[in-house]
């Protein structure tokens, strides 16, 4: 029995959802292979691709071509553990940064050695999370001299 519309038969029905989005006609790769895995085999897969730094997809091609085709992009490696760690301390540094802010909004006197401090933790903090990433940090600005501009 052939159907001549959508799922349903024919008619207009203004209910339904619309057509699904048209994909690239140029795709590269328009076969699929679905496994199954249990989810020790998906987590190992996931975490192996990470330290590769591939998507899953593209470490399983590179593992069983011998190369994840040319337009896998290499994803960085991340420390999780260490980027779990760091957003804690950022956390920390952004709930002193708050307090100091609400302290100035209230007409409280600046606490600049506080201030500074929570200024040079953060630049720890951004620093750990450059590492984590396996990169260089970015240089440090210059610290500026006093007397500068002042809060009005």
């Amino acid at each position: 029995m052939a159907e001549d519309g959508p799922a349903g038969g024919g008619g207009d029905n203004k209910d339904s959802p619309p057509p699904p989005r048209k994909k690239s006609e140029t795709r590269q790769r328009q076969k699929q292979f679905k496994i199954r895995c249990t989810l020790d085999e998906f987590n190992t897969i996931a975490a192996k691709a990470n330290q590769a730094g591939f998507t899953p997809p593209a470490y399983i091609r590179a593992a069983v071509l011998g190369d994840a085709g040319p337009r896998a992009q290499r994803r960085l490696p991340a420390d999780a553990q260490a980027l779990r760690q760091i957003l804690g301390h950022l956390g920390r540094v952004g709930n002193n940064i708050n307090q100091i802010a609400y302290q100035l909004n209230t007409g409280g006197p600046a606490d600049l050695p506080e201030l500074r401090l929570a200024l040079k933790e953060y630049t720890g903090i951004r620093n750990a999370i450059y590492k984590a990433l396996g990169l260089e940090p970015a240089p440090e600005p210059p610290p500026e001299t006093p007397g500068g501009s002042s809060p009005k």
